[in-house]
């Protein structure tokens, strides 16, 4: 048989707070409790487990060694302890009230409607809310757990992910753009003296830099906003093909003649805040972003091979 722990979770806390917080007396004020209380939930740690966890200089309470590995373990005891509640009380309330997921821009919008559109079917009640993010913003949702999903292409680390979709970036401009009028490949050199169309990372940490240093850039918060810039012949902009189809098409958009790196791709994966603790909901969602998007995606292939044959019939 396990052996029952003899410090309660209470007495963890107690301990972790007084780190987080810096003193025993500002512990007690965010516990809501009497700083004599706090000092002896730790006094308490130390007394069964003969260590000594804080060394007291002046009014500070600094970890020893010792409490630096007793803090670092409660901490992620308190985690689990937290995601297992968590995980019962959605159990037993049947599916979620709400889901949250964090969708990276490029993703396309159709194939997460039709994702969400099949989930009402099975889970009415359920409230979707989606957050629409770039780059770092996706993975920040996860880390401050504003998401219980998350479509991205920069995993954070210690999150397992689950490859969901390639997508193919294209650089365009309008057909009007001086880029299309210089009769020949276009270079990088060629890039850096014209405007550059740049998505905004939603993230307040913004460490990701566009690969061309381009001498003019506008930088916008919304993708829409990027495609109408260049589309208006205002700048040429790396976009993903899946939304820009349209545009392709009635040729208010064209690929620039790229010497070498005519495309780029990214992948894009599925990612859970907590697989183990999340609901049956959840779950459920996930599933269904997985099989959407991989019928969508042998959908667009064939699309793909069937043109050559059409061409070919003319």
């Amino acid at each position: 048989m396990a052996r029952t722990p003899r410090i309660t979770l209470e007495q963890w806390e107690a301990l972790l707070t007084v780190v987080d917080a810096g003193s025993y007396a500002k512990a007690a004020e965010r516990l809501h409790k009497t700083q004599s209380t706090v000092t002896y939930a730790v006094q308490k740690i130390e007394s069964l487990l003969d260590v000594k966890a804080f060394d007291i200089q002046g009014r500070k309470a600094v970890l020893t060694p010792t409490g630096h590995l007793l803090y670092r373990r409660a901490r992620v005891l308190l985690e689990e302890a937290t995601g297992l509640e968590t995980a019962a009380r959605r159990l037993s309330a049947g599916w979620e009230a709400e889901i949250r997921v964090a969708m990276e821009h490029i993703f396309p919008n159709a194939v997460m409607f039709q994702c969400l559109a099949r989930f009402a079917e099975e889970s009415p009640h359920t409230h979707i809310e989606l957050i629409e993010s770039v780059l770092g913003g996706t993975g920040e949702a996860l880390l401050k757990g504003e998401a219980d999903l998350a479509v991205t292409p920069l995993v954070p680390p210690g999150f397992p992910a689950e490859s969901l979709m390639r997508m193919r970036m294209l650089p365009v401009a309008n057909p009007d753009h001086p880029l299309h009028k210089l009769g020949r490949a276009v270079t990088h050199d060629d890039l850096r003296v014209h405007r550059q169309l740049v998505v905004r990372e939603s993230g307040t940490v913004r460490g990701t830099r566009p690969s061309i240093d381009a001498a003019q850039r506008w930088t916008v918060s919304h993708m829409a906003t990027s495609i109408q810039a260049a589309r208006l012949g205002y700048g040429y902009a790396w976009l993903p093909e899946e939304k820009i189809r349209e545009e392709l098409a009635a040729n208010e958009l064209r690929v620039l003649p790229l010497r070498e790196g005519r495309e780029r791709y990214v992948e894009l994966y599925l990612v859970y805040a907590n697989r183990d603790s999340a609901g049956p909901g959840v779950l459920r969602l996930g599933e269904i972003m997985q099989e959407t998007t991989k019928q969508a995606c042998m959908v667009e292939e064939a699309k793909t091979q069937a043109k050559p044959r059409k061409a070919a019939k003319r």
